[in-house]
């Protein structure tokens, strides 16, 4: 029976602009009061996630100095890292074919995170390579504060301060800190996911278009942000059915502010969850019927624009049409056949006893991302976290290649550790504190064994 003892929010009073809409900061001149008390809040799950980053970038440095290699290399310049400083140096149109006839081109590549690193080269003394690095370090502690803040909305400061740390020493938290995208992606997706969870429409739908132009995965948001958007309509409409009675009618508008949660949760848990359906039914003295839906129909219209931008782009530059983008990713051998060629690789896994190893752990550790994922289902999270979480997880479970990437592949799918989250934080601070300390040991050494290997994450 999940039970937390976790601490209600601190109730914190909320602005409305003229729309209805909860503005993200209020106007410029409240800017810093209302981002102080909320980096305060976060300061505890942020120190820890850089205490476990730092620890990991140490261990690597040593392991690497011990191989004679450079960490800062391994970080920056190899693999996924190379072809993202080549976009933004040079731009698209770079291709390697292969012997068997296979093209690697650039173009499946998303542009944001080239874009920010030839932003960065323009302003300031760095390299292409050195700017990829800043902005996986400066989006990986973003990334850290989105999940704290989701967290934090449903289950408490808690809860959000061990999500964060869970996620921090993930075994593969080692690209956390690489010229990577899976920093860049995090940390839109986890306030894109915020903005939903408190109302925020028009800044989820920009957050969750940004997420769509930086990995494919970002179709995962602007499932979330749709998802939640048609149940509020559905919601909206059973609301003005005028065969309600005035009671029933109170009641149902109570009603539709709160998350349906399972018979299970605790009474924290329930009242959390509401803060995902409360977001399709923010209140205040300004709002009027219509104006609410008509941001929320503002911000279900921008959050595919990103992804649908670049796809359609990379379709007229092929001349292949809106089918361009699969064909690039068919050149790479990559696609979506439901888990048959994983299942299939798992399965080549049994044919010797020493790789059969192998195969069980698979099994087992895709046993658990499912497990997990049926725990929070149970628990009653928010409709936008268990979309989000569900898209990641099937994209990145059912792809038809790149087996040994599908760990970093679900690296984005945080709500997935909130169960974990909450065990801790029930547990005593010194027990806690002790099991992440032993994990993100061995996250680090795993980090540093990974990265000095052969092939990439």
């Amino acid at each position: 029976m999940w039970r937390t003892p976790l601490s209600p929010p601190v109730a914190v009073p909320r602005r409305t602009d003229r729309y209805g809409e909860r503005s993200i900061i209020g106007p410029v001149t409240d800017l810093g009061t209302r981002t102080e008390p909320a980096l305060r809040r976060a300061a505890p799950a942020l120190l820890g996630y850089a205490a476990v980053r730092a620890l990991g970038l140490l261990t690597l440095a040593l392991w690497s100095a011990a191989r004679d290699k450079s960490a800062y290399t391994l970080l920056t310049a190899r693999w996924d890292a190379l072809w993202y400083t080549r976009v933004a140096e040079l731009g698209y149109g770079y291709e390697v074919r292969l012997p068997n006839g296979d093209v690697h081109s650039n173009l499946a590549f998303f542009p944001l995170l080239p874009w920010l690193e030839r932003l960065l080269h323009a302003t300031a003394p760095l390299s292409y390579a050195d700017a990829g690095f800043v902005v996986a370090l400066l989006a990986s502690l973003a990334a850290a504060w989105g999940v704290f803040a989701v967290t934090d909305q449903v289950y408490g400061p808690r809860a959000g301060v061990c999500a964060v740390l869970l996620w921090a020493v993930l075994p593969v938290g080692i690209v956390q800190s690489m010229a990577y995208s899976e920093s860049l992606f995090t940390a839109l997706a986890a306030w894109s996911l915020y903005a939903v969870l408190t109302g925020r429409w028009v800044t989820a739908g920009l957050l969750a278009s940004l997420a769509g132009l930086t990995r494919p995965v970002g179709l995962a948001v602007v499932a979330a942000v749709w998802a939640t958007g048609i149940a509020a309509y559905l919601r909206d409409r059973r609301d003005r059915d005028p065969s309600a009675s005035a009671t029933d009618g109170e009641e149902g508008t109570a009603s539709a502010v709160r998350a349906p949660s399972a018979p299970h949760a605790g009474p924290s848990v329930r009242n959390r969850s509401a803060a995902g359906e409360r977001g399709a039914q923010a209140t205040g003295p300004s709002r009027t019927p219509a104006a609410l839906p008509d941001r929320r129909a503002l911000g279900m219209a921008l959050a595919p624009l990103g992804a649908a931008a670049y796809v359609l782009w990379v379709g007229h530059r092929t001349g292949k049409g809106p089918f361009g983008y699969l064909d690039v990713q068919a050149g790479w051998r990559n696609g979506f056949d439901g888990g048959y060629a994983f299942a299939r690789f798992v399965a080549d896994k049994f044919t010797s006893f020493p790789s059969a190893l192998a195969g069980a752990g698979l099994i087992v550790g895709v046993g658990l991302v499912v497990w997990l994922y049926v725990v929070c289902a149970r628990q009653g999270q928010p409709l936008p976290l268990l979309v989000y979480a569900g898209v990641v997880t099937a994209l990145a479970l059912c792809a038809s290649s790149y087996f040994g990437s599908k760990p970093r592949l679900l690296m984005p799918a945080f709500p997935l550790l909130l169960p974990l989250a909450l065990t801790l934080a029930r547990s005593r601070t010194r027990r806690s504190t002790a099991i992440v300390t032993l994990i993100a040991i061995a996250s680090a050494l795993y980090g540093a064994f990974w990265l000095n290997g052969s092939g990439p994450p």
